[in-house]
């Protein structure tokens, strides 16, 4: 199960590059800043990291589908979850329960992905453009919920960044297994590398492609919960900014943009390698200004790769 949620030879061919920036970074890292890379700290890093790579895992199943299948209201999303989850059900309705919280966010995140689903696949309006528009409609309808920041987030979610930070992932990791057992996951892979290829073999494109608005949905709903345990507060600002880095990390961890190749162990390794270049620049005291640049210079140079490597492989296959 192991060996094919990862897909080792796959992953080493995909996103190899990210895997050896994740080794230097991560060592830089440990010469700058041993101590809050301690095993003792390693539930407060993942929790600092977790929002990132939720993004990231949630961003890839509509980009492995093909047709520009990029979300661009995955970040959106999950503001929206945190606003509903803090502002709506916990500080006004009183409702704490985990039981009540996490199905609620679940829901929420599913709608958003059925309404992406519809545009995209049933209404066929170009993908970034559907979900442009989703990205301002939540955008305003979090700002109406939760015009400010407001808090505090019940107790056991805030444990998510801490101790427990680990157990989003491994939710999403386990869909993601259980996703990979099905005949749906060779579809889906089937459709993203040639959609023309798999509608003439009897492949349901449109519903396949409305699926993986329906898991992207899912999964940003899960990385939604998991920003609310990070800043253990509502804030209808935030969310948004996790957008273009997401798709940034999965471009990184060797997803091909035009769909059908790449994971989400890749897309995962990629944000981590985000998440440490910014731990190391932060050490620099490098400002704000300096990051963005470095995101646009990884995702051009990820961009580049894919397509060399798509390009090589094509030469290999034709010889």
């Amino acid at each position: 199960m192991g060996a094919r949620f990862f897909g080792l030879a796959d992953l080493v061919r995909n996103a190899g590059f990210a895997a050896v920036l994740f080794v230097l970074l991560l060592a830089l890292n440990l010469i700058l800043n041993p101590t809050r890379f301690a095993p003792g700290n390693w539930g407060t890093l993942i929790g600092l990291a977790a929002p990132l790579i939720g993004a990231s895992l949630a961003s890839a199943p509509v980009i492995l589908a093909g047709r520009g299948g990029i979300d661009i209201s995955v970040g959106p999303a999950m503001g929206f979850v945190n606003a509903i989850v803090i502002q709506v059900l916990f500080l006004t309705m009183g409702i704490s329960l985990p039981a009540v919280l996490i199905p609620a966010a679940l829901l929420a995140g599913l709608a958003i992905g059925a309404i992406n689903g519809f545009l995209a696949t049933v209404v066929r309006i170009q993908p970034i453009v559907a979900t442009l528009g989703t990205y301002l409609v939540l955008g305003g309808v979090t700002l109406t919920i939760v015009p400010s920041p407001v808090g505090p987030a019940p107790g056991w979610l805030k444990a998510m960044s801490a101790s427990w930070s680990i157990l989003p992932l491994a939710s999403v990791a386990i869909c993601w297994l259980l996703i990979k057992k099905l005949p749906y996951y060779d579809l889906l892979m089937a459709v993203g590398s040639d959609d023309r290829a798999a509608y003439t073999a009897g492949v349901p494109v449109t519903k396949v492609r409305f699926i993986a608005y329906l898991i992207t949905g899912l999964f940003a709903a899960i990385a939604g919960l998991m920003l609310t345990a990070l800043i253990g507060s509502a804030d209808p600002n935030i969310g948004a900014s996790y957008t273009l880095i997401a798709i940034a990390s999965v471009a990184l961890g060797g997803v091909s943009l035009a769909g059908g190749r790449g994971g989400l162990a890749g897309a995962a390794i990629g944000a981590i390698d985000i998440f440490l270049l910014q731990s190391a620049l932060t050490a620099f005291n490098v400002s704000t200004y300096v990051l963005q640049i470095a995101y646009g210079a990884i995702l051009v140079a990820a961009v580049v790769l894919t397509a060399l490597q798509e390009k090589s492989a094509k030469g290999a296959r034709a010889r």
